[in-house]
């Protein structure tokens, strides 16, 4: 790292992972190094680094029982691998900042207390993005660390989108739909733009992030009308353990049935569900999609996964009145060609026809010259508009 330059640090912290990257400022924000720890909870958890610069990568087990060693082992690193002296800021994805927080803010005791205040909207990731935020401050007081929400893309939804259809006293509690994945939405929408500007904002346009958290926005003159999260993240698609959309009367049936507790229903949904309690063997979907020509829960997994999907995107197609553009993304959406052509093979009465090698290849345009709605396949990266953010905010080029 040369002294001569500025860089900051990203940080990307998920329930089962934590992503970081290091910008040099001085050079366009050029990823310098990146890693991600992965397995959080399992015993193979492990520590995966990039070095850019010298085009390396490395990869070693670590001992990651829980949220709070896995932010360890990143501490650790930071100190051995980075020279924190050139660093000018930290930022971090948070998922959640409620009715209170959506735009980038630097991090307070104040900002701290009220996310405290709120980790029930989010037990699955606020309580370690907060641990993250107050272990680099104990590590490295000197220096500044800023915040970005995931749902600041979705704080224009129009209120027939943005209200649940529940007593009107909750709105105005602050209970309504939120939407999440807006930095990946952010940045899926800034690529769309740097290929065609105008068409970008003015297309009808339907945002897919499907990964072991998944969701989908629908997006009109460059902003999201509706999108699939709600409340929580755990509304919506079918994702890796989280259910997605269901019967609002299934906990009174499995209170009364089961005696279950509001707790053990979250944890139902959130950690037990999805491809996994589907399937009920994993939430992965390369092991499911190896598993599903001799396992039926398997076999039935996927396709309620792309069952759903596809249906959301008819929807969608209704709620914008017709649709240009369709964007794959998240670890599936842009790795997995079978799951794009399973989604899409019923859309074809909207416009949608992708081409075969194109879509094996994981080709950036998957659509025939035909098709009447072009489907891009777009890697995501959050970590990227953290930086945007945290430059503009310390008013540096970029």
């Amino acid at each position: 790292m040369p002294k001569d330059k500025t860089y900051l640090l990203t940080i990307n912290g998920g329930s089962s992972s934590i992503k970081f990257t290091l910008y040099n400022v001085t050079e366009s924000l050029t990823p310098i190094l990146s890693g991600k720890l992965t397995g959080l909870g399992l015993p193979s958890a492990k520590l995966r680094v990039t070095n850019s610069i010298h085009a390396e990568e490395s990869s070693v087990d670590i001992k990651a029982d829980n949220y709070q060693q896995a932010v360890e082992v990143l501490i650790e690193w930071v100190y051995k691998n980075i020279d924190i002296s050139s660093v000018k800021a930290i930022g971090h994805r948070i998922v959640h900042g409620g009715h209170q927080y959506k735009n980038p803010q630097w991090v307070t005791k104040q900002l701290l207390n009220d996310l405290s205040a709120i980790t029930s909207l989010d037990p699955q990731h606020l309580p370690g993005e907060i641990q993250l935020i107050e272990a680099f401050d104990l590590h490295f007081p000197q220096l500044q660390q800023m915040v970005c929400f995931d749902t600041e893309f979705h704080q224009n939804l129009p209120t027939v989108a943005k209200l649940l259809p529940i007593p009107r006293q909750y709105y105005e509690k602050g209970i309504y739909r939120y939407g999440f994945h807006g930095l990946s939405y952010r940045y899926l929408m800034q690529v769309l733009q740097q290929h065609n500007a105008e068409k970008a904002n003015q297309d009808r346009i339907i945002l897919a992030h499907l990964g072991n958290g998944a969701s989908m926005t629908a997006v009109t003159n460059g902003q999201s009308i509706d999108t699939t999260m709600a409340m929580t993240p755990s509304a919506g698609l079918v994702m890796g353990t989280r259910s997605g959309e269901l019967d609002p009367g299934l906990f009174g049936v499995l209170n009364r049935s089961e005696s279950m507790t509001g707790e053990q229903f979250e944890t139902m949904i959130n950690q037990q569900s999805g491809l996994l309690g589907i399937s009920t063997t994993t939430s992965d979907m390369q092991q499911l999609l190896e598993k599903r020509s001799d396992d039926t829960n398997a076999e039935e997994a996927i396709d309620v996964f792309c069952y759903q999907a596809c249906k959301q995107i008819g929807a969608y197609a209704a709620a914008l009145g017709g649709l240009d553009t369709l964007v794959f993304s998240g670890g599936i959406g842009e790795n997995v060609a079978e799951i794009r052509t399973q989604i899409c093979r019923q859309l074809a009465f909207i416009g949608i026809e992708l081409d075969n090698e194109l879509n094996q290849q994981n080709a950036l345009r998957i659509s025939t010259s035909q098709s009447s709605v072009i489907v891009w396949v777009i890697p995501t990266n959050e970590e990227l508009m953290i930086a945007q953010s945290m430059c503009d905010l310390l008013n540096l080029n970029h």
